[in-house]
């Protein structure tokens, strides 16, 4: 008998033609894309028009679940590591995709790091395992689909000149993230307040280096009424400079870069009110699952973020957006050629899909 960990299905019970004497081993497969960014992309350290991607598949006796690797230059990842990441899998030695435990356990044992490569299997592998069970992501997860989770919309980083523009194009969005982080902050806080009335985040990408100035400028936001902060000071910076910041803060600060797995929730607790779990850091959405009923256990408020991303990321992280707190998940959004169906965008909140599996549409 075969039991999910996750979900706590007996496979032998569910679909039998899958688990007859006949096994079929699993195949994957996988493709370099880029994503072309609608605007420049700025961010505290750098500015890009584009995002490299991987796109995978899982093949189980004719049924294929599909993945997605993001690939942000800051990260680390690129094509060819996550090439050769997968390419060092064997996968068709499993033959029961519902031992979902068992396969993401030696994904993760191939080597370190390569977390987006990882998630890229995940995706796939849930994306798959929703298909064979018929039902959506969130069902395997145990998630209810409850109250409207209202996603944000990214204003990054650019020519003050060009902010009113990119504030209209989030005309269908209901909450703006603001990208900080510049000796222009200020002035953007300004022109974005004098454009809408929308919810504000703000996500500063490590972009205050001084504390004393950081605090500055969460009482600013705070004035501003921005309801929550991202990241604001460097990962490297001194634990009692973060300590010190979240004791003062008029805000509630998320730990962006400084929280990827798991593991790192225990020291995130003590510097930050919260974290942004992305799918491309926590190795996909077994591990973000995980991370967000352990948050909960130390009393951290939860986003669900994402990169620049495809559909189908997007979606899986949407599957586990309504145990969060904020969502911002609009990365398919701010892309010219996404090579899937756009998510379904309504009243502000991106539509979880009750389609097997991811809900993906080509």
């Amino acid at each position: 008998m075969t039991i999910c960990a996750i979900c706590g299905i007996n496979s032998d019970n569910i679909n039998s033609e899958y688990f007859s004497a006949n096994f079929y081993p699993l195949k994957l497969r996988f493709s370099l894309y880029t994503l072309q960014l609608k605007n420049p992309f700025g961010l505290a350290h750098g500015t890009r028009n584009s995002t490299a991607i991987v796109l995978t598949q899982l093949e189980h006796k004719g049924i294929v679940g599909f993945g997605e690797a993001s690939l942000p230059p800051y990260h680390g990842e690129t094509q060819q590591s996550v090439v050769r990441f997968l390419s060092a899998l064997t996968l068709e030695k499993f033959e029961n995709p519902l031992e979902t435990e068992k396969i993401l356990k030696y994904v993760n044992a191939i080597a370190p790091g390569n977390n987006a490569a990882k998630a890229s299997v995940d995706i796939a592998l849930h994306d798959l395992i929703g298909k064979m069970l018929n039902k959506p992501c969130h069902e395997y997860f145990g998630v209810k689909l409850t109250d409207k989770k209202y996603s944000s919309y990214t204003i990054a980083i650019d020519e003050l000149k060009t902010i009113s523009q990119k504030i209209k194009e989030a005309k269908e969005f209901k909450i703006l993230k603001i990208k900080l982080g510049t000796r222009d902050d200020e002035k953007i806080v300004h022109i974005v307040k004098n454009e809408c009335n929308k919810k504000l985040y703000a996500d500063a990408n490590q972009g205050w280096s001084d504390k004393s100035m950081a605090l500055e400028m969460l009482h600013m936001l705070k004035e501003n009424n921005f309801e929550v902060v991202e990241q604001p000071m460097p990962v490297d910076c001194e634990d009692d400079d973060m300590r010190w910041l979240k004791e003062k803060s008029p805000l509630p600060l998320l730990a962006d870069e400084a929280v990827k797995r798991y593991s790192d929730l225990e020291k995130a607790q003590e510097l930050f009110h919260g974290i942004n779990i992305k799918l491309m850091k926590s190795t996909g959405m077994a591990e973000a699952h995980k991370m967000i009923l352990r948050a909960r256990e130390l009393n951290l408020k939860v986003m669900i973020g994402c990169m620049t991303e495809s559909s189908c990321a997007i979606l899986a992280a949407a599957h586990l957006s309504p145990l969060a707190d904020y969502v911002d998940l609009d990365g398919a959004f701010l892309v010219s050629n996404n090579p899937f169906k756009n998510p379904e965008l309504r009243d502000g909140c991106i539509v979880v899909p009750e389609k097997p599996g991811v809900g993906l549409e080509l």
